[in-house]
């Protein structure tokens, strides 16, 4: 599963007809999506609402994309039991008050990262509101979410944790920093070139930008870094794909 989303006001899709299905001045099939030869490009949603089996397995089978909104899950994870693993939905949107909390902790459980591509490139205030939506994220989810976009990498580490980064994949790029967003941060590191003990990240006063690894053996790898913070302090990296 990509992600759960814990609040989505709705799902926006921009739909292109398909020349050969979607003709608008001409003929369209309206049941050409049951067909299991037909050619439509479906996107299934799932409703509160019972399953006609029939139907979901023909339409589950075709969709390009398949997600339930919210107690939709519930319905899903009915129908499908003892084969779960196999129908799992790309999204499961909503305000959460109609899913069972053991099927939402199943479906939950299935994805132990949520990643984002995008968000940190062109405008200023755009990847501002990205670094943002980390913080938004804290109160929505436990997972890890990671911002990716061109060379750089952003994660929120949360309060009050030990945090270890694993940096020996071979695709880290030079440079790392901490960036104390939210505010004053007293912070710890191990594993960086330039490390923090107990000290005080804050705008105007220190920032640990620019940093890198502590030096290593290349036939050994990296040793982990170790962050802990008192505050949310913002983790951003180099990325370089080979």
């Amino acid at each position: 599963m990509s992600s759960v989303r814990h609040r989505l006001p709705g799902i926006k899709l921009r739909i292109h007809a398909d020349s050969d299905t979607n003709d608008m001045e001409g003929a369209f099939t309206p049941l050409d999506c049951l067909l299991p030869s037909g050619k439509q490009s479906i996107c299934l949603i799932i409703l509160n609402q019972p399953l006609d089996e029939k139907y979901f397995n023909v339409l589950w089978r075709k969709a390009l994309l398949r997600a339930c909104a919210d107690g939709g899950a519930n319905h899903l994870y009915n129908l499908t039991a003892g084969r779960d693993e196999s129908f799992l939905p790309d999204y499961i949107s909503g305000d959460f008050d109609s899913i069972k909390p053991a099927v939402k902790a199943f479906y939950e459980e299935k994805v132990d990262t949520i990643v984002t591509l995008g968000g940190l490139a062109g405008r200023l205030d755009q990847t501002m509101a990205s670094v943002e939506t980390l913080f938004h994220a804290r109160s929505m989810t436990d997972l890890p979410v990671l911002v990716i976009q061109g060379t750089s990498l952003a994660y929120l580490l949360r309060e009050g944790r030990c945090h270890q980064l694993n940096v020996s994949t071979g695709l880290e790029g030079e440079w790392c920093s901490l960036i104390p967003v939210g505010g004053p941060c007293l912070t710890h590191t191990t594993g960086l070139k330039w490390n923090l003990d107990n000290q005080v990240l804050e705008f105007g006063k220190l920032v640990s930008t620019s940093n890198t690894y502590e030096p290593h053996d290349p036939t050994e790898g990296r040793k982990p870094v170790t962050v802990t913070a008192d505050k949310p302090l913002l983790w951003s990296m180099g990325i370089c794909m080979k």
